[in-house]
């Protein structure tokens, strides 16, 4: 319907996007050819364009169903943003008076109207149910998708009554989207609105530099000062089950000389808030929190997340220890686990429905199952979001950097495969493990699986070796967890090859956490190291925030964190010396160098550092003829797209070499293209945003900012005005 470059010239033409971030055009393309389409895509991924394109581009008016009223309305907001007219976007819910009502109802009528966004709530009323029968619906787009499972970590019972709704309405293609969703919550939002034909468009889970590593849970607090002893000036954070633990284990580090603060839901707002700010601004390094903490942070250093109570779900883990190494550096992610732990949080669910206590005693025991595993954690976590990982090794987790023993195992799991299929594929792993013990428990009574030939067949081995069979012949291929009846174990097709053709199957021993005495964390192979001289660079970051709180500028403003890691490492002792670390000009080096090569001066002769003969080169912003011409095309006051057509390159180009002109220190003025294509609230707008942010990443800006709102490129070119208006 739409070949390539016009699809582009729409994007252009509609949001001021030159190219497509990811699967955006496929999903897009997805939507225009009628199909229903199932989005999942981290958040700043680009998900809100997949439907507001095709919204704007087809026939009719798009359904958008949206969880929260203020959300609703910031995302109308954004769109009229981009257009001429108001009426292009409106939203229907209990906020609205009767006038404003009937105006949207007209609009959408008059077929002006091209996304109409609906809380769930609206879309059951009667009233709105016969209004919308009346128009012609492009598609329906459901956002937030995951609010429709019940394994989600957001439910919401309204959303399961979605479906039903669009069948009295009218049937039109479908798209659901959300930032985060497990194997079995995008099936069941799949089977839930009738999309299991759906095209999936999925970002990957994996975060390379994350370092993951279980350790037991034996004398924690030790185990937890050593390793920030080791750590020292990193930012971490800690997470803790209950609010009591945040504030024992926040004084225990305190007594013991580390800068800590307490977070959590029951502190007065203002004490919250000091401490988030307190460590975000680098005053202290550790936060002790309670799962409250972390929404919104964007701070991209943070570099180990220490769980000190195993998380509740496999889902709540990722997203927690997601928090560490944002901006790509080290990450470690350390876990305190303990079985009794597992049964504590089992305690916790009683009482609660039936239904509930079912679903969250299934979730622990994929926890369980990740933290007692003797397999890649990458492995494990990736293909509990529905994600094949192909190394057999990811070199940076506890598991594949100090493998553990393997046994043969291969009869083991012909009897485990055997019992499977003997109770039909029907049972969950505990009652076949019962069965293979010769365990009569009650349900092995009631069904008589005593008769059963698989009965006692195991009984040479204990629960918590067929709890690992299971496991890892799961993660092998070779049964699974059904998705219809969550936790019900199948023999797969490969299964069956192996019980008709037996293959060599190598069972990991497990590691007996409850009986484990050492007091210290291994860690990992550190990822995107933070310098080459460790105590150097903890006192270059702090007299870059000495500096940064004197000049009122946020520290990455100064040098960036790579330049810090460099100095570290080469040792420069005067400013030329210094124009040749990474990121580092002759106009930073003068305004900013000063103290730095002093305090490395002063370092290198007080511990005898012998200093490479050879500093490495790095012409970051040499004056090369490109840079030149940019200059001068720059002060005569020429368009970025007539200085790349002269040079046959992109704008893209061009504003990477600006990027790199200004953050080697010089200043350049390009106020005159920034008028041309932003107006003055906007530009307002980005420049206070960079004089709060707590880093320069682009990513976060598009985010807080609203990549609806501006292009990356809007950002790059306030980003390039800020650094060079009040960094050079």
């Amino acid at each position: 319907m739409y070949k390539d470059n016009t699809l582009t010239e729409h994007l252009q033409k509609y949001f001021g996007f030159d190219r497509f971030k990811g699967q955006q055009e496929e999903a897009i393309r997805s939507v225009l050819k009628g199909d229903n389409t199932f989005v999942l895509m981290p958040t700043g991924g680009g998900k809100s364009l997949i439907y507001q394109l095709p919204a704007l581009l087809m026939k009719g008016t798009a359904i958008i169903i949206s969880p929260l009223i203020a959300l609703m309305k910031n995302q109308v907001d954004s769109i009229r943003g981009f257009q001429t007219e108001d009426h292009v976007a409106h939203f229907l819910n209990s906020s609205l008076s009767k006038t404003a009502i009937q105006e949207v109802k007209d609009d959408v009528l008059t077929e002006k109207t091209k996304l109409l966004y609906v809380a769930p709530e609206s879309l059951t009323k009667e009233d709105n149910i016969e209004f919308l029968k009346k128009i012609n619906v492009s598609f329906y787009a459901i956002d937030e998708a995951h609010c429709i499972s019940e394994w989600g970590h957001d439910f919401r019972p309204e959303y399961r009554r979605i479906r039903p709704i669009i069948n009295e309405i009218g049937e039109s293609p479908i798209i659901a989207l959300t930032a985060t969703a497990t194997a079995k919550v995008q099936h069941d939002i799949q089977k839930n609105l009738g999309i299991l034909n759906a095209n999936i468009f999925k970002a990957s889970f994996n975060r390379a530099n994350l370092y993951y590593e279980v350790r037991p849970k034996v004398k924690p607090e030790a185990q937890i000062i050593r390793f920030i002893n080791q750590n020292q000036g990193k930012s971490g954070i800690i997470y803790c089950l209950s609010r009591k633990k945040v504030e024992e284990l926040a004084e225990v580090l305190k007594v013991n000389g580390i800068k800590a603060l307490a977070y959590h839901a029951g502190m007065d707002a203002a004490t919250r808030s000091a401490n988030q700010d307190a460590f975000l601004m680098e005053d202290v390094d550790i936060i002790v929190a309670t799962i409250a903490f972390g929404m919104g942070i964007d701070k991209p250093d943070v570099r180990f997340v220490i769980h000190y109570d195993i998380p509740k779900s496999l889902e709540g883990y990722y997203q927690e220890t997601g928090r560490s190494g944002r901006d790509g550096g080290e990450g470690k992610c350390i876990t305190f686990y303990s079985y009794k732990d597992i049964q504590k949080l089992e305690k916790f669910m009683h009482g609660k429905p039936v239904a509930e206590q079912e679903i969250g005693k299934q979730l622990l025991l994929d926890t369980v199952s990740y933290a007692e595993s003797a397999i890649c954690r990458r492995i494990i976590l990736l293909h509990y979001f529905g994600e094949t990982y192909a190394e057999e090794n990811c070199g940076n987790c506890d598991n594949c950097l100090n493998p553990k023993e393997q046994i043969e195992a291969t009869d083991e799991l012909l009897t485990g495969l055997n019992a499977i299929n003997e109770v039909k594929g029907k049972y969950k792993a505990e009652h076949i493990t019962d069965i293979l013990v010769g365990k009569k428990t009650a349900a092995v009574k009631s069904f008589k699986h005593y008769e059963l030939e698989s009965f006692g067949t195991g009984a040479d081995q204990d629960e918590k070796f067929w709890s690992a069979v299971f496991r890892q012949a799961m993660i092998a291929g070779y049964i699974n967890k059904e998705i219809e009846n969550y936790g019900l174990l199948k023999v797969t097709e490969k299964g069956d090859a192996f019980l008709e053709n037996p293959d060599t199957f190598m069972l990991v021993r497990n590691h007996n956490y409850d009986d484990d005495d050492s007091d210290s964390i291994t860690g990992g192979a550190p990822t995107g190291a933070t310098g080459g001289d460790p105590e150097l660079f903890a006192m270059l970051k702090d007299l870059r925030k000495r500096k940064a709180q004197k000049l009122n500028l946020p520290p990455f403003v100064i040098f960036q964190d790579p330049s810090l890691a460099d100095m570290s490492l080469q040792y420069p002792i005067d400013l030329e010396e210094l124009q040749k670390i990474q990121g580092v000009g002759q106009g930073k080096a003068k305004r900013y160098g000063k103290d730095f090569v002093e305090l490395i001066k002063k370092y290198v002769e007080e511990n005898e550092i012998e200093r490479p003969q050879d500093l490495v080169v790095r012409s970051v912003a040499n004056k090369s003829k490109l840079k030149v011409f940019i200059i001068q095309s720059i002060d005569r006051k020429i368009a970025f797209e007539d200085i790349a057509d002269s040079q046959g390159i992109e704008v893209k180009d061009i504003l990477t070499e600006v990027e790199a002109i200004v953050n080697s220190g010089t200043r350049l003025n390009i106020d005159y293209y920034i008028n041309d294509v932003l107006d003055e609230d906007h530009q307002d707008e980005i420049f206070e945003y960079f004089r709060e942010a707590k880093n320069d990443s682009l990513e976060d800006a598009l985010e807080e900012l609203g990549e609806d709102e501006y292009s990356e490129d809007d950002i790059r070119l306030m980003r390039i005005k800020f650094i060079s208006d009040l960094g050079n």
